[in-house]
């Protein structure tokens, strides 16, 4: 059945250089003369594939037949123009003949063949870049393409990337992850439970359908706490398209369903520790703290220029503690400038970190732009969900290490103080933004001025 799936391969290519041209949503960028020029190679190069893929197959012949009853065995319907097209694959809807509606994901003819090929021409072209510019300090993106490449192009690693991401947080209520179906699934072609949404960033989506922002937000940033904190395995390619929002008719709850599972980054345990001590120090506005877990992480000297990259505020914030006010006008213009003014020491930090940093950092920034956009960002429920994460990972990994029952339970019994603080505190927060709150603070205004 997988085969008859690969077949698709062939017989949907040309279907990728019509969504090239076809797609409405254009940007005047996109008409640059890179731009055109790789649209144009792409495109001959895929055309070229799908007429020499049936070139060998004489139309009306009966190898011709076989291949297209093959396929109208498999569906009883399929859509030709793709739901979204990438550089290493596109996704179509279909229909099972058993009424299942599947989203089948192909991956480009000759994507394969001319990775390999593209990472050796970049290999070359950053040498050469670093022997005209010294300093120079991105030759670790030719290390990470050639690690991440080959994984993201087997779709069976992603199945099984899916199939683990929804066990382990089979609890959440909230996520759904499409269902994949191994039996019509190969490595180029990928058949999953096909599910809608709105994009994660829409909030007029979610204002249309009921969706209440902050909760998505809110659990959003649960998900992707408990994947850095404690579990230590993370999606890290959570772009608008790839995270989409849906309002149960059933229940009435919203739910986040999670796509393409390609990509991600298995977190070491000493990383994993660092990284929460780290985080932990910069909500308190541990300056001792953040310094020796920034060096931990190989920032060195550079911990306050680390320190704002990672949380994206600057070093006034993260020294007056970054949950005490939210990012101002001000404050994003003088990140936007320093940016570009520290380009050289950002480079090198970069060059320094654990390479399970860079991806870690590409995904804060995608979270980010989501929360940006709903009007979410730095919200104190982010905080206070990434600090409980901290607790509950740091706590089990002392209980591992520790031999002693009565340890062991003294480290149990401040987990449980600490998470019972931050509950408080959340309701402290709650009550002081409910209606309840307001009308509590006020009659005890009025008590305080009739008493004087």
């Amino acid at each position: 059945m997988a085969r008859r799936a690969l077949k698709l391969a062939s017989l949907t290519a040309a279907a990728s250089g019509i969504y090239l041209f076809g797609n409405k949503f254009l940007d005047p960028s996109d008409f640059g003369v890179v731009r055109v020029g790789r649209t144009i190679a792409t495109t001959a190069l895929i055309t070229y594939d799908y007429l020499t893929s049936l070139r060998s197959v004489p139309y009306g012949s009966e190898e011709y037949n076989f291949l297209k009853s093959q396929i109208k065995e498999l569906f009883v319907s399929f859509e030709y123009t793709p739901l979204g097209a990438a550089s290493l694959a596109q996704v179509h809807k279909a229909v099972l003949q058993d009424g299942r509606t599947v989203a089948v994901k192909i991956q480009h003819p000759k994507v394969q063949a001319q990775s390999s090929k593209d990472i050796l021409l970049i290999e070359v072209l950053l040498l050469v870049v670093k022997q005209i510019f010294p300093d120079f300090e991105f030759m670790w993106l030719v290390e990470e393409a050639k690690k991440n490449l080959p994984l993201e192009l087997d779709f069976l690693h992603e199945g099984r990337n899916a199939e683990k991401v929804a066990d382990m947080f089979k609890n959440f209520d909230f996520l759904k992850v499409p269902r994949i179906y191994w039996e019509l699934s190969s490595s180029r072609v990928l058949l999953m439970e096909f599910m809608e949404g709105g994009q994660v960033n829409d909030r007029a989506y979610m204002e249309r359908n009921g969706i209440d922002v902050n909760e998505i937000s809110r659990n959003l940033g649960k998900l992707y706490s408990e994947m850095i904190f404690v579990n230590g395995f993370v999606h890290c390619d959570p772009h608008p398209g790839n995270v989409l929002v849906k309002k149960c008719p059933a229940s009435g709850k919203a739910h986040i369903i999670l796509l393409d599972h390609g990509l991600y980054q298995v977190l070491s345990e000493s990383f994993r520790m660092d990284y929460c001590r780290l985080w932990q120090a910069l909500i308190k506005a541990d300056m001792k703290r953040v310094q020796k877990y920034s060096r931990r992480l190989g920032a060195g000297d550079m911990y306050p220029l680390f320190a704002c990259v990672v949380t994206a505020r600057s070093w006034e914030a993260v020294n007056r503690g970054i949950d005490k006010s939210p990012v101002s006008a001000s404050e994003d213009m003088e990140i936007r400038s320093n940016t570009a003014t520290y380009l050289p020491q950002i480079t090198q930090l970069l060059n320094n970190v654990p390479r399970q940093m860079l991806l870690l950092l590409k995904t804060n920034d995608l979270l980010r732009g989501i929360e940006l956009a709903l009007n979410t960002r730095a919200s104190a429920s982010s905080f206070l969900n990434m600090s409980r994460c901290c607790i509950r990972a740091v706590s089990k990994y002392q209980r591992s290490k520790s031999h002693s029952l009565y340890r062991k339970a003294q480290i149990s019994l401040t987990e449980a103080l600490s998470l019972w603080q931050i509950s408080l505190y959340e309701l402290f927060l709650w009550l002081k933004g409910s209606q309840l709150g307001n009308w509590v603070t006020a009659l005890l205004r009025r008590r305080h001025h009739s008493m004087y």
